[in-house]
């Protein structure tokens, strides 16, 4: 699937535009400051109702205006269209449309536009804390295993019912024991549902890494946030007093994790900040290849900023591995002269000058 026509009014400093990119590669330069990352930002909100910059939604919509909105057309893998809208209010507020009609819920939208996003944060996917890593991961079962939204809206429905509980105690014996069980069973679900993931990952990501860089005694593996060697509904019962005195469940798929680890060390405290970048590029690309397995549809990339802290020659593998997808992606730059060659000859390529909020498409770099 890919973005056919995009259309952007008052999201920071961007002017009103329409534009049509490319099916495949999309590259945004200019200068620092002219909007490139905004027209990123853009995107992001198209298929996730949020901002991958800012967790306030003030900074996003432009200065003096009440709303933001975003159009896409998205051309499906299985033929046909479909057309999104969202538009983000200072209050909070939000409406998503979907082939003109409104939406319940931003997981509609990620289902038709899934993105992966790689700028100068993603190290923070190996530093960050446990739920960044998690969100990596449920991203990717979400879109491969159609049973995992129900069951995880069961277990996060079980978990706030047992939370509550332990903070005000107002359940009595045989509700507690029952959401006890629903917890316990959405967690079993949950937790196969990631192994499989996980086992699929593996190879994948390993393949890819070795095309970016070599890490010898590297390895990837999961937590899945309980005794690996115990039951939830054991391990729950024997925690059930310092749960009271915390307020809230310790154990159980809410804590799961994903370790990445250079020999016995965390691979955070070993690797530099380029060889983070070039793990988590390979992560979010074995996830697009598991995507393609699973669906006849692609993700769409957005490449924030793709020459910062990569050589020549890993920007070139990058690329390589990048258009080895088959799928579209959007890159910005300063100097587009970074990324001239690297591309296949057939590969459509769009060229788009963003200067002062304005987007100017110019030529195919090969013209």
């Amino acid at each position: 699937m890919s973005l056919s026509r995009v259309t952007v009014t008052a999201v920071r400093n961007l002017h009103p535009v329409t534009f049509s990119p490319s099916p495949r590669i999309n590259i945004l330069y200019g200068a620092n400051g002219s909007g490139k990352t905004s027209v990123l930002e853009a995107v992001h909100l198209l298929g996730l109702a949020r901002s991958f910059r800012s967790t306030r939604l003030t900074p996003v919509i432009q200065y003096e205006q009440p709303t933001c909105t975003v159009f896409g057309q998205v051309e499906l893998a299985g033929g046909g269209s479909s057309n999104l809208g969202i538009s983000r209010e200072r209050q909070g507020d939000f409406t998503i449309r979907i082939d003109g009609q409104n939406a319940r819920s931003a997981a509609q939208l990620a289902e038709i536009l899934p993105l992966q996003l790689i700028n100068p944060d993603s190290f923070r996917l190996l530093e960050g804390a446990p739920k960044i890593r998690r969100q990596f991961l449920d991203w990717g079962v979400f879109h491969v295993e159609p049973r995992f939204l129900a069951t995880w809206q069961r277990l996060q429905k079980a978990l706030r019912q047992r939370n509550s509980w332990l903070r005000h105690g107002t359940l009595d014996a045989a509700s507690q024991a029952a959401w006890d069980r629903e917890l316990t069973l959405a967690s079993a679900d949950i937790d196969q549902f990631r192994r499989d993931y996980i086992k699929a990952l593996k190879p994948v990501f390993e393949r890819t890494l070795s095309e970016l860089v070599e890490l010898e005694g590297l390895t990837l593996s999961y937590y899945r946030g309980w005794d690996k060697d115990r039951e939830l509904s054991e391990v729950l019962a024997a925690s059930l007093h310092r749960d009271q005195y915390m307020g809230h469940t310790q154990a159980g798929p809410q804590r799961a994790d994903l370790r990445l680890r250079l020999g016995a060390h965390n691979a955070a405290d070993i690797l530099s900040r380029g060889q983070q970048k070039l793990v988590v590029c390979a992560l979010r690309i074995a996830q697009g290849h598991l995507l393609n397995q699973a669906r006849r549809g692609q993700c769409i990339y957005l490449v924030d900023d793709l020459p910062s802290e990569l050589d020549e020659q890993h920007r070139r593998a990058l690329c390589r591995l990048l258009e080895e997808l088959n799928c579209q992606v959007f890159i910005t730059c300063v100097d587009h002269e970074f990324l001239r060659e690297g591309w296949q000859t057939e590969t459509p390529v769009a060229l788009f000058h963003v200067e002062q909020g304005h987007i100017t498409q110019t030529h195919d770099h090969r013209e």
